[in-house]
């Protein structure tokens, strides 16, 4: 039985503070072509996401639009958003590199194509599509964004941070650049950098619930887990609120890796 989109909502709320987990998702937040699969600031693990009614519907929906017109462009890109949606990144990749074929020079192929490969993890492909989706003279922020996810994901922190401030040279303060921005620092083990800069995505209204559960792992990360459970805790209902704050403990309690030196990410939480 398909799951139910309170479900789904649900599911990634309570899968939020797993952010750091994977940076790749988030890469295209905010662009039409990538909704399904990319929201803002939002890194969730995508094994324990499950896809939604409407992904599985818009999937059957456009997969006959395309096998009727597979050189309709903007269906293609569509249905492959779909697939993602549900899981099938390959067959994703195989719609979109069949229509960069076509359509060479088309800059929302290619951004489609470059993220899609991202998220099906041929990550140097995707770094070589993704460049060809924009100009230097024509810079477009999410690619940037998307780039510097990609780079993050291959470990490359300290180039990915450098796209990810060539975008908010172009949008200021868009909060899902500064999503990408504040986990990639975090990352990097720069946990006080990546705080200010998840407060500075969360400041910004209306708040993805996901970003501010970013901010709150973070925040964790750095032995402050009182105040870490107060915001995993805001804008929800009581119930998802206590089973939020379960997961936060969870996530922290594996994310030694990411602590800083020194630190206890239950200093200030006692037995809790």
């Amino acid at each position: 039985m398909r799951p139910t989109g309170r479900t789904t909502i649900r599911s990634s709320r309570l899968l939020a503070s797993a952010a750091l987990l994977a940076v790749v998702a988030a890469a295209t937040a905010g662009c039409q072509t990538t909704q399904t699969t990319d929201t803002t600031g939002a890194l969730p693990i995508a094994a324990a996401d499950q896809p939604s009614t409407d992904a599985h519907r818009d999937a059957d929906v456009y997969g006959q639009q395309y096998r009727a017109d597979t050189s309709n462009v903007e269906t293609a890109i569509r249905y492959a958003r779909a697939l993602r949606g549900t899981g099938q990144r390959a067959q994703a990749v195989a719609v979109l590199e069949k229509a960069s074929i076509e359509s060479p020079h088309n800059k929302a192929v290619l951004g489609a194509y470059g993220r899609a490969l991202a998220d099906a993890g041929n990550y140097d492909q995707a770094l070589q599509v993704l460049d060809r989706a924009h100009t230097p003279d024509q810079p477009d922020w999410h690619i940037l964004s998307a780039q510097g996810a990609v780079l993050d994901q291959m470990g490359r922190h300290s180039e990915a941070q450098r796209y990810y401030l060539t975008a908010l040279k172009i949008v200021p303060d868009e909060p899902s650049v500064l999503s990408n921005l504040g986990l990639s620092y975090a990352l990097s083990k720069n946990l006080r950098e990546a705080e200010t800069t998840l407060r500075r995505a969360s400041a910004h209204p209306p708040v993805d619930p996901r970003v501010r559960q970013n901010l709150a792992l973070v925040v964790g990360l750095q032995g402050r887990f009182s105040e870490a459970e107060s915001i995993a805790r805001a804008d929800l209902p009581a119930d998802e609120a206590a089973a939020n704050a379960a997961y936060l403990r969870q996530m922290l309690a594996h994310r030694k890796d990411l602590r800083e030196p020194g630190r206890d990410a239950h200093a200030d939480a006692g037995s809790s």
